[in-house]
């Protein structure tokens, strides 16, 4: 999801990239990625073990992808001097807070996967102080992928009213918004404008899960009373998700850039895609039929 907008947003910019899935590149094999990572000038690393909840029970496997591999990512871009930009998340944090985490905040995962991401995190710190960013994000949705406001519109379309958790708070980030920011990440450190390390990149402002199944289905011309409230315990889950997933934005300000976008303007601007603007037709007829 995220890999396929990072490369769309550098075509239209007309910067030149190379797009390789997991079966044309396994981060894992070192020669590989060495000869992968040659000649060129920044690397954005979106490949990842995204299986939440498998991820409590292939924890060693989850590891292998967002710890050891980003490792060996980020010994090869650091031997050819190159910038790495590394998509991580906010599982990386306990989730306890009540104000936004900022970015110096320590860390402290709750579920397996926040433990393998965080192995990555610290290879990236460690072994590229100054040309290695990780950036954080936190509730990607976009057209790509299987996601919460995708799945909201299929379900539309199928009942009548749906429960959703009220009790877990975030920040929606429309991933053609990230990877626009990552573009733009990108051309600031070739530019020496952006200094490496930590940064997140999500959405301005906050919400529940069920606040943004509402503006989805009201941007989306549905009633956004068919949203209900429910609570985290009515939806036990292998892997404990984070209560508060609410990120600061202060680093942006040293790289002279502004925070991204409300999560409501973002998601206004994604739902008139052609693919989430489909998936809103189609819940409007099933609405109506």
């Amino acid at each position: 999801m995220l890999g396929q907008d990072v490369l769309a947003v550098l075509k239209a910019s007309g910067i030149e990239a190379v797009g390789l899935r997991r079966a044309d590149l396994d981060i894992t094999d070192p020669a590989a990625v060495r000869a992968a990572v040659e000649d060129v000038a920044v690397v954005v690393n979106c490949a990842a073990w995204t299986d939440v909840d498998g991820a409590e029970t292939a924890e060693e496997a989850a590891t292998a992808v967002n710890g050891t591999g980003v490792r060996v990512l980020a010994e090869a871009c650091a031997d050819a001097h190159v910038r790495l930009l590394h998509v991580s998340t906010d599982y990386v944090l306990p989730g306890d807070a009540s104000q936004p985490y900022r970015e110096d905040t320590a860390t402290g995962p709750v579920n397996a996967y926040g433990r393998s991401k965080l192995v990555g995190e610290q290879a990236v710190t460690e072994l590229l102080p100054q040309d290695g960013y990780v950036v954080r994000t936190a509730w990607l949705y976009g057209e790509h992928g299987p996601n919460f406001v995708a799945t909201m519109l299929k379900l539309a379309a199928q009942r009548d009213t749906l429960d959703v958790v009220d009790d877990q708070h975030g920040q929606p980030t429309w991933s053609y918004a990230l990877a626009r920011r990552l573009v733009e990440l990108g051309q600031a450190a070739l530019k020496g404008r952006a200094m490496g390390g930590i940064y997140h990149g999500t959405a301005s402002g906050r919400t529940t899960w069920m606040g943004l199944a509402r503006e989805t289905y009201r941007l989306s011309g549905l009633d956004p009373e068919r949203i209900r409230p429910t609570t985290s315990e009515a939806f036990v889950r292998p892997a404990v998700r984070p209560a508060f997933s609410v990120l600061a934005h202060d680093r942006w300000d040293e790289a002279a850039m502004a925070p991204l976008a409300d999560w409501r303007e973002q998601l206004a601007e994604a739902l008139a895609t052609p693919g989430f603007a489909a998936l809103a037709a189609q819940a409007r007829d099933g609405a109506t039929g």
